[in-house]
């Protein structure tokens, strides 16, 4: 698999990763077993990075991963801290982050964490010294390698890319949130800092296998935060009204080249875009994580599908997600 370099951490990855968002909670039950075929699958395919966060099932992912992990030093694991208690900026403290870091140490079975992102706190942690000075602390004491930052808002992603210890920036960028492209990462891409692409399908949406009769599990948060009421609604199919992606889906279908599935499709656009390091699109068995990371050895999109993206993205989604983030 190609390999992409996190230019301030000094390592590379496979282009294509790995979201363990499903493997802890909120798209349905996984089992621990299928969550371990899961993991395996995609190493297999060459995945060596995999993203998670301290609240995915309140630490269970972490679990999970910390287990698979044992004799597997090429993979780099990036996890997330700070949405256990309110989001509040006055929380985000050095002793705070010393007990988020210690719990995910625990839960993921090492010394030192790989990479540790601010998991989209309040805008104004962005801009706080006393925030980075702490994440700073964290590298000296050996907590954790580096520290990242996983944003909602383009300007969040601005403002952390300006500080010269940040390593990453995760950020929903797909077919139908085009916004990052403009600024993001060019600035990511100058500075040396790491782009890690999320939501790549838009909850699912651009894999195509969705209609207007698809119905989601109580516990699926393509149910209940349809209108962002449990986080913010952009982490739910981008932010796009279900009906009208499933109408972008439609109109984006006669540009999937012949040997593509409709999420490899997405998957490739997201893996062409300039300054992009890592795609972490989530999987629920081994055969979608397998057929994620396939996508790293499919040839770019033609200049009429990259066009086609946009003309759709213009016309109808546009008008819905552009200026929120």
């Amino acid at each position: 698999m190609e390999k992409r370099s996190f230019g301030r951490m000094g390592r590379t990855v496979g282009v294509v990763g790995l979201g363990a968002w499903q493997l802890g909670a909120d798209w349905g039950d996984v089992s621990e077993a299928d969550a371990h075929e899961t993991l395996q699958a995609a190493v297999d395919a060459g995945v060596t990075f995999i993203d998670t966060a301290d609240v995915y099932g309140d630490g269970r992912s972490e679990q999970i991963i910390g287990s698979f992990i044992k004799d597997k030093p090429q993979l780099t694991v990036a996890t997330k801290m700070g949405r256990r208690m309110a989001q509040e900026p006055g929380n985000y403290t050095l002793d705070n982050f010393r007990a988020w870091n210690d719990r995910s140490r625990a839960n993921l079975g090492v010394d030192t964490l790989d990479l540790v992102q601010l998991h989209c706190p309040p805008t104004s942690v962005f801009s706080s010294d006393a925030v980075y000075d702490a994440l700073d602390t964290l590298v000296e004491e050996k907590r954790i390698k580096a520290y990242g930052v996983s944003v909602e808002k383009v300007d969040e992603a601005l403002a952390a890319i300006a500080r010269p210890g940040t390593a990453s920036v995760q950020i929903i960028l797909n077919a139908f949130r085009l916004k990052p492209l403009e600024r993001v990462l060019p600035a990511a891409a100058e500075a040396g800092v790491g782009i890690i692409a999320r939501v790549p399908l838009a909850s699912g949406l651009l894999s195509g296998r969705y209609d207007e009769h698809t119905t989601f599990a109580a516990d699926d948060h393509r149910n209940y935060n349809r209108h962002g009421e449990a986080f913010d609604v952009g982490e739910t199919f981008a932010g796009v009204d279900f009906a009208t992606g499933l109408e972008a889906v439609k109109r984006l279908r006669p540009l999937v080249p012949e040997g593509f599935t409709m999420a490899q499709f997405a998957l490739r656009w997201v893996l062409d875009q300039a300054g992009l390091t890592v795609v972490i699109p989530g999987a629920r068995n081994a055969d979608q994580a397998r057929g994620n990371a396939a996508v790293a050895g499919l040839p770019p999109l033609s200049d009429e599908a990259q066009a086609g993206v946009r003309e759709v993205y213009d016309e109808l989604i546009r008008p819905q997600v552009h200026d929120k983030w």
